[in-house]
């Protein structure tokens, strides 16, 4: 028997989800609820391709090798430092005659559920990739269950650009939802002499605000009324291209993983701390600094794989801070629409994905 969420592909320990599962079964024989997809392009989570350069010293060979080796140990491409994967895009190869996702042979697709949970088998030793990229093409097949979460590829998007945004998508979508909630719960956007604390919209502050999700989470708190934003980048160079962008109303230079310097930074550029954290950094150590910099009362997302959600909750808990602090689990309703709309509509968003691209 087929179960929707992928126990029945559990190898070991028995008795945990698919994500959890140290291996997972990657036959390609599918059972009636399940989808089988023609692997052509994995996208490596940020996390998880840091750890793995760092590691090797940026050696791409063996980046590509230890790849290889995850995914033949675990039948996945469940990182096990980071506990990390990505994403995928590629053609539906067959669909079980009861499998509810909407798709049909031959449609090409972005897999919108993590690696970490997708059964994966490699055919072709990555031999097209160089191993000095997180999107790596690839030839082999994956499976979806059927609580998976699929996407059909839009056709006037390159498929490269599409499978950047919608590995990311989920964080535009929980941003847009997180300062539009906060300011419905106010009563509305207008400022008041009567309470004249609460002003049109939160500030936002978004560390990692040049990357693919930090441009998106800026165009998402901006297009949901954020008063003002300021975007935190590591370096001159990225400071330059967001500032080009034009995405954020201040672009503040500070490291993410020393706490008071990135208080200082935000306060200084959104005269107080920021109402709203959104933390889309692929380092670690990064949460001291996000709760430092969130004002009482305030919200702080962490969208980040490399986050430590017990630094993040002791952190808070020794710094007597107030603040509400979210995981962004990747998933929010319509979410992929709304990232894929934010590039179309904001140039600003695409000229950034772009040179990442071009980088790569």
């Amino acid at each position: 028997m087929t179960s929707p969420v992928g126990l029945h592909r559990v190898v070991e320990p028995a008795g945990v989800l698919p994500q959890a599962a140290w291996r997972v079964d990657n036959r390609p024989e599918i059972g009636p609820n399940e989808v089988r997809i023609r692997v052509e392009r994995l996208n490596l989570d940020a996390a998880s391709y840091r750890q793995l350069r760092e590691k090797h010293g940026g050696d791409g060979d063996a980046v590509r090798a230890e790849v290889l080796s995850i995914v033949d140990s675990r039948g996945k491409m469940h990182n096990p430092v980071t506990g990390s994967g990505g994403m995928l895009i590629g053609v539906v190869e067959a669909k079980g005659a009861r499998s509810p996702l909407d798709v049909t042979p031959g449609d090409r697709v972005a897999t919108l559920v993590s690696l970490t949970l997708t059964p994966l088998k490699i055919t072709d030793g990555l031999k097209g990739w160089d191993g000095h990229s997180e999107q790596v093409p690839a030839e082999g097949h994956a499976i979806l269950f059927a609580r998976s979460i699929v996407a059909k590829l839009p056709d006037d998007l390159p498929a490269e650009l599409a499978l950047a945004v919608l590995d990311v998508c989920g964080a535009p979508a929980l941003t847009s939802r997180v300062v539009s909630d906060r300011k419905a719960s106010r009563g509305g956007s207008l400022a008041t002499a009567e309470d004249p604390r609460h002003p049109a919209g939160d500030t936002v502050a978004v560390l990692g605000g040049a990357g693919k999700s930090g441009s998106l989470a800026l165009a998402a708190a901006r297009r949901a009324g954020a008063r003002r934003t300021v975007g935190i980048v590591p370096t001159d160079h990225e400071a330059h291209r967001l500032q080009k962008a034009g995405l954020a109303d201040t672009v503040a230079i500070a490291d993410a993983r020393d706490p008071v310097k990135l208080a200082e930074a935000v306060t200084r550029a959104l005269g107080k701390p920021a109402d709203v954290t959104v933390v889309c950094v692929d380092v670690p150590g990064c949460e001291h600094g996000a709760i430092l910099a969130t004002d009482e009362g305030g919200t702080v997302i962490f969208f980040s794989m490399a986050t430590s959600f017990a630094a993040a909750a002791l952190g808070a808990e020794g710094l007597a801070a107030d603040v509400t602090m979210l995981v962004g689990n990747g998933y929010v309703p319509g979410h992929a629409e709304f990232a894929l709309s934010l590039l179309r509509s904001e140039p600003g968003v695409r000229s950034l994905f772009d040179a990442r691209l071009r980088a790569d």
